[in-house]
């Protein structure tokens, strides 16, 4: 029986097409997700759309269609992005499903009947873009902090979460679990800026708008984003609150990893975590706030004008060349930047003269000096043995840095693997033992280490870059590409024949 992993992202909005540091997310899930499942896990990999509030009900109005149209619209085209990333998802999931819907509804109803909900007013600063009551000292320059526009005075019939009461639980609980939320720096934030001060009651529904999932006993009210959209990681999987869950519910919760935008974090790290104690449920174990994407050095914003799509920079690079820039670029804990140069700089240096160069160069020299035949004669010498446990090396350090989720470190040490490879060209110089008749089979053993050299980097690779993963065991022609052929050098088949060169990546002329 596989180990089970089940990873999440956060349910995109569906107010507008998402932008590039929206799709960062989703491919920085699928790697961690493909690289389980490489490992031998069974990954349950969920991902979705939010499709509820006011913003909706507005832009729907706006448009002249239905809230339903709407959402199915923006719905698809996320749907769509993330299938160009060439994304492994397991599940794509919709808040307006009905089945979700039912449960978020029996959810509510339950944390009301035990006294966790409650009815009240809500007096604030309300913020319709982010859809968030704020109080006078929350607002910077006396506009929202999260979208920096106006707020205006609002009050209204509400019911409300009790979090303050688990206040204190939540505390103990992160302090003893130093790993649930993830980068420590996010975690020294939630706990200085939000919980220690002390929990403030959460507004759970509205009336002032009418798309959303309504309160079974009072249907003058919808339930709010915060119980609708959080409770998608376990509605879907078939919880229950009578405690006859699903199969998949048994099978894979609790989730192994929240994989979140840092701006969304208090939702994830208080909300969340309290509204499962309240269920009696496990909690995740594990939530980690991501940095942004920025655009040059800004947020990016429609009003900006400085948002980029991915699917306009896959047309023109290619899908693998944007997956790589998206895991390569992003540090671990600080925000990430994008720009068209350093984009095309990184193919250049990074896809085309290490990774796109190295195979070619190698399937060419078996092409010239063995009519594209690789064999093992076995002609060791000492540089050798460094250069093979070197490449052995590769997958322990591949495989922590994941552990660790810093997935750009780990692509790193992919491509350590590849430039050890060229590194090696240049040592072994095949060139000059091409021109004595004696040196044949040392000639012919450097080539095949090469070869192995490169399968075993691109097995490696697989995660990050799948397509270009497929079309380098095509030219070397192997089906050994599992996790388990890292264990020794040596693996590809002597006598093997190489198919036609095709170029991975052309350098760009930044012109």
């Amino acid at each position: 029986m596989s180990k089970k992993f089940y990873i999440s992202t956060a349910i995109a909005y569906t107010s507008a097409k998402p932008h590039i540091g929206n799709t960062y997310e989703i491919v920085l899930a699928d790697a961690i997700a493909r690289y389980k499942r490489l490992e031998g896990y069974d990954v349950y990999f969920q991902t979705g759309t939010d499709e509820h509030g006011q913003k909706i009900e507005d832009k729907a109005l706006e448009k002249g269609v239905t809230p339903q149209e709407y959402v199915d619209d923006i719905a698809s085209q996320i749907k769509d992005i993330w299938d160009l990333m060439n994304t492994s998802y397991d599940k794509f999931v919709r808040t307006t499903d009905p089945v979700h819907e039912k449960v978020v509804q029996d959810i509510f109803k339950k944390l009301y009947d035990q006294g966790d909900i409650y009815k009240g007013e809500y007096k604030g600063l309300y913020c319709t873009p982010c859809e968030s009551f704020w109080t006078e000292t929350q607002l910077v320059d006396g506009k929202c902090p999260d979208c920096g526009r106006e707020v205006k005075e609002a009050t209204e019939e509400a019911y409300f979460f009790k979090i303050s009461k688990y206040s204190k639980w939540l505390e103990e609980y992160i302090e003893t679990h130093p790993h649930f939320i993830e980068p420590e720096s996010r975690k020294n934030e939630i706990m200085n800026n939000f919980i220690k001060p002390g929990l403030q009651d959460l507004c759970v529904s509205r009336t002032s708008f009418k798309w959303g999932i309504p309160v079974t006993f009072d249907d003058k009210h919808v339930i709010y984003v915060w119980i609708d959209a959080l409770s998608n990681y376990i509605t879907f999987l078939g919880y229950d609150i009578n405690g006859n869950h699903g199969e998949m519910f048994n099978k894979y919760w609790p989730c192994d990893i929240h994989l979140i935008g840092k701006d969304i974090l208090r939702f994830h790290t208080i909300y969340w975590p309290i509204m499962l104690h309240a269920l009696d449920v496990e909690l995740p174990k594990q939530i980690f706030g991501h940095p942004w994407l920025l655009s040059g050095t800004d947020k990016m914003s429609k009003s900006k004008g400085n948002i980029v799509y991915a699917d306009d920079l896959v047309n023109e690079f290619g899908v693998d060349a944007v997956r790589f820039y998206l895991l390569h670029e992003m540090p671990f804990a600080s925000d990430g930047f994008f720009t068209r140069e350093l984009l095309i700089d990184s193919i250049n240096s990074n896809l085309a003269n290490v990774l796109g160069n190295l195979v070619n160069r190698t399937i060419g020299m078996i092409d010239k000096y063995f009519d594209g035949v690789v064999t093992n004669q076995s002609i060791k010498e000492n540089i050798d043995e460094e250069f093979i446990s070197f490449v052995l090396e590769a997958s322990v350090k591949v495989t922590n840095k994941m552990n660790e989720l810093r997935v750009a470190d780990a692509i790193d040490e992919v491509f350590e693997v590849f430039r050890r490879c060229n590194k090696y060209i240049d040592e072994t110089m095949p060139w000059v033992l091409a021109k004595d008749d004696s040196k044949k089979d040392r000639l012919a053993t450097v080539l095949y280490n090469l070869v192995e050299g490169i399968r075993i980097g691109t097995v490696l690779l697989q995660p990050f870059m799948p397509e270009t993963s497929e079309k380098i065991f095509k030219q070397i022609n192997t089906s050994l590409t599992d996790f388990e052929s890292l264990a020794r050098f040596g693996g590809y088949k002597s006598g093997t024949e190489v198919k036609d060169r095709e170029v991975l990546f052309q350098r760009i002329d930044k012109e």
